[in-house]
């Protein structure tokens, strides 16, 4: 047997002997991880003043009517772990994984199960608003007259569970796991939809890649305010797993006492990285380029060099690796060749023989919008910074190329292949 919380709130609650002994003002459940969490008591009372406490082992019926088991039922004492469904959960939000969306709670279920009652979903369709309006029946008969329906919207409790038990949002129960796995642009559109306290919980639930990921899916103008809400620790903990370059442009749009805070936190080689990019004007090559990109030394064999990047940490750290970079001992750039080329050349096959002797390269005060002409006349996926001594620095991302050209929105189309 099932009922609804609607169904129950504010309706009178009886005795054995037909006596009215208040009314149901809310509901209390505990274990809220577990599939089915019991109801643990009713708060009884009249809407205005103090209610009591009436335990679950009191209650006889809740549906259709309220009845309680005896007319003295003894006091219960409320513990921390356990969850108001008026107060806590009703009409908040809940973050649903599947949709990758953010939904509001219009309704609870509740069931009876061996002679306990529990709570078992969560309505969050348009039919428990119409139930909480006290309508459903009048839009259920509307719409089968014109042969429709109103979609069930009911999550299984098993599926749900609090974020904190004060906080005003619910999540699913395997957000943790699941919202990780989502890709960071849906965390990022889930964040944006809440309001500010309550994205900011709901990353704060998320491991430190997964934040980072999801805080360069976010409008600019949010993620100095994501980052401000993270302690000091976790948040230079969170620009170390960023790209560089985006953990720079972040980084410039802080205060200069933040901005060296964080940095003394961060990891003395991701604190140079950064640094190197921020003494860069942020409209310029050396602004825009990653220092993330895949080098392999001069006079090495195709299987020479796949064995190279295969135990290279840099190699390791660059996410979209295409283009491959020869440098001498110097560290200049001597030539390029694709990932392509080499998976696909004979195992003895010279580097120096496929790879671009003369490859396009800007200096690091190219100016962004001359490094987009470039990429876009060259059709590159990145260009390499070098200095005049023909050092490479780093490259600079198509994505980053077009920044200045390209709104934000279309940017983020652009597949995770072109984004470092």
């Amino acid at each position: 047997m099932t009922t609804w919380l609607s169904r129950i709130l504010d309706k009178p609650v009886w005795d054995p002997q037909g006596t009215q002994v208040g009314v149901c003002l809310d509901v209390l459940v505990s274990e809220v991880g577990q599939g089915l969490p019991p109801l643990r008591a009713l708060a009884v009372g009249e809407k205005r003043g103090t209610p009591r406490l009436i335990p679950a082992e009191s209650i006889a019926w809740l549906s259709p009517s309220i009845i309680l088991k005896t007319a003295t039922p003894p006091p219960y004492e409320p513990k921390k772990d356990e969850l108001w469904l008026r107060r806590q959960v009703l009409d908040r939000q809940i973050v649903d994984t599947e949709g990758r969306r953010v939904v509001r709670v219009n309704d609870l279920q509740l069931a009876r199960t061996n002679s306990h009652y529990c709570l078992a979903g969560v309505d969050v369709g348009g039919l428990g608003l119409a139930r909480r309006l006290g309508v459903e029946n009048a839009i259920v008969k509307a719409l089968k007259a014109l042969g429709r329906e109103l979609p069930q919207g009911v999550i299984p409790w098993s599926d749900v569970a609090p974020l904190e038990a004060d906080a005003p949002i619910i999540r699913l129960r395997v957000s943790r796991d699941k919202l990780s796995q989502l890709h960071p642009a849906d965390i990022a559109a889930i964040v944006s939809e809440l309001d500010r306290s309550t994205g900011q919980a709901l990353l704060t639930t998320l491991d430190t890649p997964t934040v980072a990921d999801t805080i360069q899916e976010i409008e600019p103008e949010l993620q100095v305010s994501v980052l401000e809400s993270l302690p000091p620790e976790k948040a230079a903990d969170v620009l170390e797993e960023m790209d560089p370059n985006s953990a720079a442009d972040l980084l410039a749009d802080l205060q200069p006492t933040q901005r060296e805070q964080l940095l003394d936190l961060m990891a003395d080689e991701d604190a140079a990285d950064v640094e190197k990019l921020l003494a860069y004007p942020e409209d310029t090559a050396g602004g825009i380029m990653t220092t993330e990109y895949s080098t392999i030394p001069a006079g090495l064999t195709a299987s020479q060099a796949l064995a190279h990047l295969r135990q290279s940490p840099a190699a390791r750290e660059d996410e979209t690796m295409y283009y491959v970079y020869i440098v001498d001992e110097a560290g200049k750039l001597r030539g390029m060749v694709t990932l392509r080329e080499l998976v696909m050349a004979p195992p003895d096959m010279p580097v120096d023989q496929m790879m671009v002797d003369n490859p396009v390269t800007v200096d690091p005060l190219t100016s962004q919008d001359e490094v987009a002409r470039i990429v876009a006349k060259y059709n590159l996926l990145a260009v390499p910074v070098v200095d005049e001594e023909g050092v490479l620095h780093g490259i600079v991302t198509v994505d980053d190329a077009l920044d200045a050209a390209l709104p934000t929105a279309w940017k983020k189309r652009l597949p995770r292949f072109f984004r470092v």
